[in-house]
């Protein structure tokens, strides 16, 4: 049996996969992941646009708010590559057009915008009160406990080894879902230390925030993709990068859901530090098609 990846293989893979070659001027290549689905993770394809935006973009600006929109699923087997439009360069902000394309045809279509670090206002939300990551299991450990009844087919992705360690503050139930709240809440981050790059450590956030957000919509209606026929997707999503942080220190995730209709569910999301500073802030719609 081949051998699992340590922890600092698992986040050095994170850091090549994020991390775009430039094969012409404002024209990048992003790396093929390897989750085994055949569609490429959506945080992968917002992590690798982000970087083409902050490559094309000199410092000190750096990247403060994305907005992005799915229009296709993108293919494991195939390199993407990312087309960077300067529409804007200014003494404080930039804005930068970002479109992913696959086999000629786009898949996102995302804008960024930079701004040179200055003084202001500040306020923000109060970080809530939650067990601390320590004492929680990961998210693996959970998926271990009930292998023994996840059926067959689904048990290679399930225990896939991942890049980011997440750790649910209150875990769900996959093989028993309960209609609940459309809130959770959990902390997560590279399962080791990177280096220092922050451009580096926003990619990874922005990789990260596509993770746990979509489900929380599904919480409300107790069904989830194992139990149920049940089609999901990203729509858009949107990330407000608003304080200074490291990926591979804890950060507390809080999702929540104001609402769902028509096939898509809205979600919330707020990213503090351990410190308590919210460091980011995002939201995104997804599709959510129930199937008979």
């Amino acid at each position: 049996m081949e051998a699992s990846p340590s922890p600092e293989q698992l986040a050095a893979q994170l850091v090549d996969l994020l991390d775009v070659e430039e094969i012409d001027t404002d024209l990048y290549r992003g790396k093929l992941g390897n989750d085994g689905f055949g569609r490429v993770f959506g945080g992968q394809v917002i992590g690798q646009a982000l970087q083409a935006a902050q490559r094309s973009t000199e410092e000190p600006k750096i990247a403060h708010s994305l907005h992005a929109y799915f229009m296709r699923p993108g293919a494991e087997d195939h390199p993407i590559v990312y087309r960077v439009v300067r529409d804007f360069d200014g003494k404080s902000f930039a804005t930068r057009r970002v479109i992913a394309t696959q086999h000629g045809q786009p898949i996102l279509s995302m804008t960024c915008s930079l701004q040179r670090p200055e003084e202001g206002l500040a306020h923000q939300d109060t970080m809530p009160e939650v067990t601390p990551p320590e004492e929680l299991k990961s998210d693996r450990e959970l998926r271990l406990a009930m292998i023994d009844r996840i059926p067959e087919r689904f048990r290679a992705n399930f225990l896939r080894p991942r890049m980011v360690d997440i750790r649910p503050v209150s875990p769900r139930s996959w093989l028993d879902p309960v209609k609940q709240a459309p809130a959770q809440n959990s902390w997560f981050r590279v399962v080791a230390p990177i280096g220092d790059d922050p451009a580096m450590h926003r990619a990874i956030l922005a990789y990260a925030s596509d993770m746990s957000l979509l489900g929380t919509a599904t919480l409300a209606h107790g069904v989830n993709w194992m139990t149920h026929k049940l089609q999901t997707a990203s729509l858009d999503h949107a990330v407000w990068l608003h304080e200074p942080f490291r990926a591979d220190e804890w950060l507390l995730y809080v999702c929540d859901s104001p609402w769902a209709g028509h096939a898509r569910g809205f979600n919330r999301g707020k990213i503090f530090a351990r410190d308590g500073r919210l460091v980011a802030s995002v939201a995104q719609e997804g599709l959510i098609r129930l199937r008979e």
